[in-house]
């Protein structure tokens, strides 16, 4: 088998077929007439590109090729012992979002929806955009630009399933005033890198948000997780939900088929055992899991306990002197319920992503060694986190489970 030496990345359908698209829609965004996002069942969704492969503007913003750091650009009291590892950290806060209902809802206390609903009617912003379940196939998400309270709460809850918030980031560009933006970490920094480009939309991206992602099932995993759920043939899907109502919240489907009504639930952690399966590779060799672009980011407090009945808790990292402001807003106006946490926190709350992003460097060098493109992380410490964070057993896995998954999944080839 003759395997391609440094293959040459000179669109965004090149990255999509060398399996390092992370779904983002950026590239829709800046080319509207060229390129519409595909929902590709194994995949996710990719774009598909119209008049050749010839190189284009999405590249500059494709967060698929790559992260970079701005270190010159950091807020004046950042936790130095944490940003080798987790990037820009001013503060670290518990709580949850101050309405109950929202706090029920949502999956892990719902502090996004409540800093988002803040915004709206008390922080003068526009509208946030975000995404919520397809209201015409529910197994498949749309991208929203939300302007009250019911348009919020409609979309509460997690989306363990494709979805490409940046591809209609036309709508913060061309809307009257500042704007929400809420995705994950690839689509916010995807996001910045494309308002350098659209001065417009840097004025009108009043603040970005996202949610800790430990990767983005395919359409596949859905389908999998409906089957174990026992959904037969030819639904009629009603309702399909990851998390929510609890923390950390049940999986759920609802619908009809020929033997009438029908529902089924399961829980969380027997759930994302399926989906997790379903991650595409590019989430494999992602650096940045717990979104360091943002000026908030959120997440589960996964140093507690839980039992399912828990109305839910979120870990809040503020990032940004704006993400501080707005944050502390929030608090001050009845919108959040939250108090500082120690750092070290951060790490103690996600251990399963703290060993993914140190083992992006094992296996980015097992793709080089291969001739297999990978992502490239400059000023991420990728190298020095491979090496302090892993046990030597762990090392080895990172590159020689990587050597064999560049045979199983195909990555010494391009996927049509």
């Amino acid at each position: 088998m003759r395997l391609p030496w440094s293959p040459r990345i000179g669109s965004v359908q090149d990255v999509a077929e060398w399996q390092l698209c992370t779904g983002c829609g950026v590239c829709q965004y800046l080319h509207p007439d060229r390129v519409r996002m595909v929902d590709k069942i194994e995949h996710g969704l990719r774009p598909q590109v119209d008049g050749g492969e010839e190189t284009c503007e999405g590249l500059a913003a494709c967060p698929g090729l790559g992260l970079e750091r701005d270190t010159a650009d950091l807020s004046a009291g950042v936790v130095e012992a944490l940003l080798p590892e987790w990037g820009p950290v001013l503060e670290v806060l518990e709580g949850h979002a101050a309405a109950a209902d929202i706090r029920s809802g949502a999956s892990s206390g719902g502090a996004a929806t409540g800093l988002a609903l803040y915004g709206l009617e008390v922080g003068g912003m526009h509208g946030v955009l975000h995404t919520r379940s397809s209201r015409t196939d529910p197994i498949r998400n749309e991208t929203v630009l939300s302007k009250s309270r019911d348009d919020l709460m409609s979309a509460v809850g997690s989306r363990y399933s494709p979805a490409s918030p940046c591809a209609q980031l036309d709508r913060i560009e061309g809307a009257p005033g500042p704007c929400v933006f809420i995705g994950k970490p690839c689509d916010v920094a995807a996001a910045r890198a494309a308002s350098v480009m659209r001065p417009k939309l840097k004025a009108n991206l009043g603040l970005t948000m996202n949610v800790f992602c430990a990767g983005t099932p395919s359409t596949g995993g859905t389908l999998a997780l409906l089957t174990e759920l026992g959904v037969g043939a030819d639904p009629q899907l009603e309702r399909v939900t990851y998390r929510g109502d609890g923390w950390p919240g049940e999986a759920e489907v609802d619908g009809r088929n020929a033997q009438g009504t029908f529902s089924g639930h399961m829980s969380y952690a027997a759930s994302w055992g399926i989906l997790q399966k379903f991650r595409p590779w590019r989430c494999y060799v992602c650096a940045d899991h717990t979104g360091e672009f943002a000026d908030v980011s959120l997440g589960d407090p996964w140093y507690r306990d839980f039992s399912g009945e828990d109305p839910g808790r979120s870990l809040i990292v503020i990032r940004s002197d704006r993400g501080r402001r707005f944050v502390h807003a929030a608090i001050d106006a009845g919108y959040l319920v939250a108090h500082g946490v120690p750092s070290e926190r951060l790490p103690d709350s996600q251990p399963s992503l703290r060993k993914a992003q140190a083992s992006v460097f094992g296996r980015t060098t097992a793709c080089r060694s291969l001739g297999v493109p990978a992502p490239t992380f400059k000023e991420f410490k990728t190298r020095s986190n491979w090496i302090r964070h892993l046990t030597l057993r762990q090392k080895a896995q990172s590159i020689f489970g990587t050597l064999r998954r560049v045979f199983t999944r195909g990555l010494y080839r391009r996927v049509s």
